[in-house]
């Protein structure tokens, strides 16, 4: 419902709904926006090829599908021995799991302060990194995967 809305709009947006549910009105909310999902959904279903592929509350999605936290890590390249894709390996024990992107990798843990610091300690030094919690753009992700399918 705030496909190109700016921030201000979309918040007042959400505080509306958010009124409605409070006063009993149930809500049927199609969108692709986690965050909007997250904030406003009691329950929800995750639907990929037009089949639900999970459902339920979004606390109990990310329990289920993804980790407490996540650490994002963002490394220097500086040639293909120390690629992404190696330097997972790594730190493939780390965590749960761990998906290399272009750009940086995501370690998915329940410490990622903990991940953090092992990785300091195995001599790897990112230039950059984030811990944050999981989140339903994490599940979503996960469960339709990252590439766009027509």
């Amino acid at each position: 419902p705030t496909t190109g809305l700016d921030p201000q709009a979309r918040h007042v947006l959400w505080d509306k709904l958010f009124r409605l549910k409070q006063a009993g009105v149930t809500l049927v909310i199609t969108t692709h926006y986690m965050d909007e999902a997250e904030q406003l959904c009691d329950r929800l279903v995750v639907m990929d090829k037009g089949l639900i592929v999970a459902e339920g509350s979004p606390l109990q999605l990310i329990r289920e599908h993804s980790t407490r936290e996540v650490a994002e890590l963002r490394f220097g390249v500086a040639d293909e021995g120390d690629s992404h894709a190696a330097l997972a390996e790594k730190v493939a024990d780390l965590g749960e799991r761990v998906e290399v992107l272009p750009d940086r990798l995501l370690v998915y843990s329940e410490d990622g302060d903990e991940v953090v610091a092992k990785v300091h300690e195995r001599g790897l030094v990112p230039v950059a990194t984030l811990v944050r919690r999981s989140s339903l753009e994490d599940v979503f992700l996960r469960l339709t995967g990252r590439t766009l399918v027509d």
